[in-house]
Parts: structure tokens; C-alpha cells; sequence
């Protein structure tokens, strides 16, 4: 399901190493194609493709490309099946455990994690079929889905996202703030967010959401060890971050239910006016002009902050069972999925970005008409030349929500910020040793 900033692209598994591990005899006797397969390296015989609540909007898109391939190797023949976005990793597991796990699977970076951990993602480095086409990529995508501690790439780059930062021009000027000055860096965010808290007495708070890992990422927070496996998140940076939240919380700058917020319920809190700035993507702005006129006559749109220079990349790829029968089939399926043309079409239908060099450099990226959504599109297109994906790809659910515990804790003077990522940490190398 193409994303749409932070509520779009952040979808976690439960899924866990140790599950998959033992299903490992289950799935080796090969992929789901339903026969013909092919042994000699040669393209050809049947494959079965599984994508991510993309049947909807995009059917015809995918009809055609099966057709396509179909169509340059002769012999192959292509089943694509879709699922819904919910439950999405409980049935990748199963059909791990029941030895039908497509030849080709939609999966975001901690999906893919678990499925390499297990043996039954295909290392495209170490396959030489697939490994040529790895600097066809840009290579923060490329390097999106490897694994600490396994080395080794698990999928092929398909579609990214990213978003600038929205913000409401009309508080800032309720605040007495310049709405043509928007914050550029963390100390401008942290001084506006308590200006316009004081100036509206509290009614408005600047940001709805508490900081997650991709903040810590943001601000400059080492995540992970150099070996990869545990977690650094509570070094100066971190602790330097969580207290200019701690900071705004008291000052109402924070909305007072960042606590138990989600990405839906802080863009919600955006689109009626409840808080000054939200982030989100070129697809939010269709939804400010249908829902919120008001909200879209005064849209204030700025680059995301960092402290680092590059700004967070959500990223999509396509997984090869390992165990597949038509390993050759499948490599060049999801090459050809994923190559500059194809992921060109589906990104001008599905208001994504393509994850292959050179792509972003098409005048459909880099050229403005005066619209916001183009303003949205090229900005975004720009940052995405040099970002990263933040979110650690062994971050799974079970540790965003460790994160998210321990976080409110030191929001509401339970513990210090350095105290509750302490434990946080802890908690999460613990879940980490037990994947």
C-alpha cells in the first residue's frame, strides 16, 4: 500500500526470527508456483506474486505489468495475488509455516528481517543473477533492506516515500510568528512550539505526536552498536531530545494526548486545527482541500528537520523466497517489477517516488507548476537523493511500543528522559536477543 508519511509506511510486524526459524522445514520443499518449475538458471515456468492491499487502486497497472513480463519471456505465466493491509505479517507466517510462501512477497524492511533471519529471503548479494543490478538503486534504498549481524541485501528497492512538514500559517500568526518563516532547525522548532503555547494560552499546541526512532534517528541519535545488535539510542543525543520534549509536554507545546496518539489520530488532530504542525506527503494535500478548505487556504509547507542533513526514507521492496522453484524467474520478475520504467508508470498513479538512479532527476520530479502538490513532489524527490531509512530494521512492534512506554513515563515525570531510555533500550535489546 503506496505510503503517505508516517501513517502510511509505518506498519510493524510481530513476526519474529525464532517463529520463522522453525518453520524452516516446512518451506523447504520450494516457492508457491504451482509447477513448472525450472532448474537450469533459464527464465521461464510459473510464479506466484503477492503484494500489499494494492488490488484496489491499482489493478489494471498490475494486470498490464504481468502482461509485460509475460510477454518478454515467453513460458512464464504470473499469479498475483493481494492481500489486505491488515493482519499482512500473520500471513506471511503462515504461509512460511505452511510452505507456500510466494515466490515474490511485498515487504517493507521489518518484514524482510525475520524472513532473512530464517533463510527464507533470498541474499540478492550473494546471488550474482541479482546482485548486477544492485547500482541500478540508489543506494540508501539498496541498503534499506540488509540485516545487522546477517550481512547481505533481502530485497529489491521498489517504491519510497517520504513528506515535508506541514504547518497552519494562520496560528503562527495567531502566535505572532512570521507564517513565511517556519522552523528550519530543532532549536527554531523547539522555541516556536513553546512561543505559540504561551501565546494562545495553551489552546494550541505545536506537535501531537511523541518522538519515535526515527526522531532519535532525525536528531542525530546513534541507534544502533556497530555490530548491530543492540541497541544506542540513549546516548546524548537521545537524552537531549527527549528532554526538549519533557519541556514541551509541561508547556503544553505538546499535545496533551501525544501519549496515546497514532499517525491517523495526530493528522486528524492537524486537519481540524488542533495543532500547528503535522507531517505527512504530497497525498495529504488532496485530503486539506476536500476535508479541511479552511486548513488548505492557509497550508504552510517546509523541508523536514533534521540534525543530520538527510531526511527519513520509508521504503518498499519485493522479497525473493529463497526456497522458490524458478529462482531465475523470480530474480528477473522482481527486477523488472522494480526496474526505472516500471516504478516510473506505477509512481505517476500511486503519488510515490521510485527508488532506481536516475529516476528522480525526470522533469516529473524536478519541475514546478505552481501547484502545492508539485511543490511536494519536487521537494520530496530532492530529499530523497541522499535519505535514509531511520527505523532500524529489526525494530519491530514489540519495541516501538517498549519505546513509546518508557517515552510517556518520562513525559509525565515518572523517571528521567535519561532513566526511560535506559530502560528502553534494555527492553528492546532484550526483545532483540529473543528474535
Amino acid at each position: 500500500m503506496p505510503g503517505s508519511g508516517r501513517s502510511g509506511a509505518r506498519r510493524r510486524t510481530t513476526l519474529t526470527a525464532v517463529a520463522l526459524a522453525a518453520l524452516l522445514p516446512l518451506s523447504a520443499c520450494g516457492g508457491s508456483g504451482d509447477g513448472g518449475g525450472n532448474a537450469s538458471g533459464k527464465v521461464g515456468g510459473s510464479l506466484t506474486f503477492q503484494t500489499w492491499n494494492l488490488r484496489a487502486g491499482y489493478q489494471d497497472y498490475f494486470t498490464a505489468l504481468i502482461a509485460d513480463f509475460e510477454k518478454r519471456y515467453p513460458g512464464t505465466e504470473v499469479k498475483w495475488v493481494d492481500q489486505p493491509a491488515e493482519r499482512y505479517a500473520d500471513k506471511i507466517s503462515a504461509d512460511a509455516a505452511a510452505g507456500t510462501l510466494p515466490d515474490v512477497v511485498n515487504v517493507s524492511p521489518d518484514l524482510a528481517a525475520p524472513l532473512a533471519k530464517a533463510g527464507l529471503a533470498l541474499d540478492l548479494d550473494k546471488e550474482p543473477a541479482a546482485a548486477k543490478y544492485a547500482k541500478e538503486y540508489l543506494p540508501g534504498a539498496w541498503a534499506g533492506n540488509r540485516v545487522p549481524g546477517l550481512g547481505g541485501t533481502y530485497a529489491f528497492p521498489w517504491y519510497l516515500n517520504t513528506g515535508p512538514l506541514f504547518y497552519n500559517k494562520a496560528l503562527f500568526t495567531k502566535a505572532g510568528l512570521d507564517p513565511e518563516k517556519p522552523p528550519r532547525t530543532y532549536d527554531e522548532l523547539f522555541s516556536y512550539a513553546r512561543t505559540i503555547a504561551e501565546r494562545t494560552r495553551g489552546k494550541v499546541a505545536t506537535l501531537a505526536n511523541v518522538p519515535t526512532i526515527e526522531d532519535f534517528g532525525r536528531y542525530g541519535a546513534r541507534l544502533m552498536n556497530e555490530k548491530g545488535d543492540g541497541f544506542a539510542f540513549n546516548d546524548a543525543k537521545g537524552v537531549e531530545l527527549l528532554t526538549q520534549y519533557v519541556k514541551l509536554y509541561r508547556a503544553g507545546a505538546l499535545d496533551g494526548q501525544a501519549l496515546t496518539a497514532t499517525p491517523e489520530s495526530s493528522g486528524q488532530k492537524f486537519l481540524t486545527q488542533a495543532v500547528a504542525m503535522n507531517p505527512g506527503s504530497a497525498l495529504d494535500l488532496g485530503n486539506f482541500k476536500k476535508s479541511a478548505p479552511t486548513l488548505y487556504r492557509n497550508i504552510g509547507i517546509t523541508d523536514q528537520i533534521t540534525s543530520t542533513g538527510k531526511a527519513n526514507m520509508y521504503v518498499m521492496g519485493l522479497a525473493v523466497n529463497s526456497a522458490t522453484r524458478n529462482k531465475a524467474t523470480a530474480i528477473a520478475f522482481a527486477h523488472f517489477v522494480t526496474d526505472a520504467r516500471n516504478q516510473m508508470s506505477f509512481a505517476k498513479r500511486a503519488a510515490i517516488f521510485p527508488s532506481t538512479q536516475g529516476s528522480l532527476d525526470d522533469p516529473y520530479f524536478t519541475r514546478q507548476d505552481g501547484s502545492d502538490t508539485a511543490r511536494v513532489r519536487v521537494a520530496s524527490a530532492k530529499s530523497l537523493k541522499t535519505a535514509v531509512n531511520y527505523t532500524p530494521v529489526l525494530f519491530s512492534d514489540q519495541m516501538k511500543t517498549a519505546l513509546g512506554n518508557e517515552v510517556a513515563r518520562a513525559l509525565q515525570g515518572k523517571q528521567s528522559p535519561q532513566q526511560a531510555l535506559d530502560a528502553a533500550v534494555k527492553a528492546c535489546d532484550q526483545l532483540l536477543r529473543q528474535s
